[in-house]
């Protein structure tokens, strides 16, 4: 990038996107632009939000391939046997592993009870209570506290947390530390761990399952390296970490939010160009160009209303190169 480019960027980014403290652009598998703010580097970690829902994306695909969950095709319950039906409550048998991961499931709420849920000793059970009801599946919902199910999931099929499972199958091989659990007991420990920048690990409930729609914490250079695993189509140095498969089917579109298309716990952007992306709360994201052959990871401080990166990237960088 040419040296007068990158200082209008970061003009840009001070002028306008504040709350960016990094950001990686790997153009070809070489990084064109690193650049942090704030007081932040390479090695601050960062509260990702719902970027969480798409490594945890990765982590289904991983425990499908070992054999460890059978398909997305697998109903919910097969991994609660000793949860009680309530009488008459017929929806949630019929909801699957994919209703999850593309926000097709129905749930018995229309705002995210995250009292309810978060208050409760067994947060994965108190979900399940708010899994069916009325709605169809099939109708997209987006919802954070409905997909920890999902880390449940993982949990009852490898009997680890998300997270240990992740440093054992994800995080080691690309390098990627996440050290601890994280508990959080109130909203002001929650509003601590978006400040700080120095805690790394996972939040977890307090049966020690991870939070799978947020809670993790990652570097904006973890986030370039698993944009370009998925660019890389699983692969890295010659290892195969995640299928080809599961991320042909992850960044392709399942489901519809009006405009808005949706796979595996990825936002498709574009699908003809293989352009999707990772989007967390404040705008953290990892975006992939397949078609430009680029990722751009972009990590930011908890902002009420950030301004939407998806449009940055495409206006202010990609056109840089």
């Amino acid at each position: 990038m040419v040296h007068e480019k990158a200082g209008e960027l970061e003009k840009l980014i001070q002028d306008q996107y504040k709350n960016i403290v990094g950001i990686i652009i790997l153009k070809k598998s070489q990084i064109a632009y690193e650049h942090y703010f704030d007081g932040h580097n390479q090695n601050s970690p960062i509260h990702v939000a719902s970027v969480t829902k798409s490594v945890l994306s990765a982590l289904i695909g991983i425990a499908i391939e070992k054999g460890l969950i059978n398909s997305v095709e697998q109903n919910v319950l097969d991994f609660f046997p000793e949860y009680k039906i309530k009488r008459g409550e017929k929806k949630i048998q019929e909801v699957t592993i994919r209703n999850l991961l593309t926000m097709t499931a129905p749930y018995k709420y229309k705002y995210e009870p995250y009292t309810r849920v978060y208050s409760s000793d067994d947060w994965t059970k108190s979900v399940l209570d708010l899994l069916g009801g009325n709605r169809d599946i099939g109708e997209f919902k987006y919802t954070t506290i409905g997909l920890h199910v999902l880390s449940g999931i993982i949990t009852q099929a490898t009997s680890q947390s998300a997270l240990e499972f992740a440093k054992e199958n994800l995080f080691r091989p690309l390098g990627i530390e996440v050290s601890q659990d994280i508990r959080i007991h109130n909203k002001d420990d929650y509003f601590a761990l978006l400040k700080d920048k120095s805690v790394s690990g996972w939040v977890i409930d307090p049966k020690g399952v991870s939070t799978a729609g947020w809670g993790l914490t990652l570097t904006t250079m973890d986030m370039m390296k698993i944009g370009l695993l998925y660019l890389n189509k699983g692969h890295w140095k010659n290892n195969k970490i995640v299928p080809s498969k599961w991320i042909e089917d992850s960044i392709k579109t399942h489901s519809l939010w009006g405009d808005k298309a949706y796979g595996y716990l990825w936002w498709v952007i574009d699908d003809k160009a293989g352009t999707y992306a990772a989007i967390g709360d404040s705008g953290n994201v990892i975006y992939v160009s397949t078609e430009k052959k680029m990722v751009v990871a972009i990590t930011s401080r908890f902002m009420p209303r950030a301004k939407d990166r998806i449009e940055f990237i495409r206006e202010h960088i990609e056109p840089l190169f």
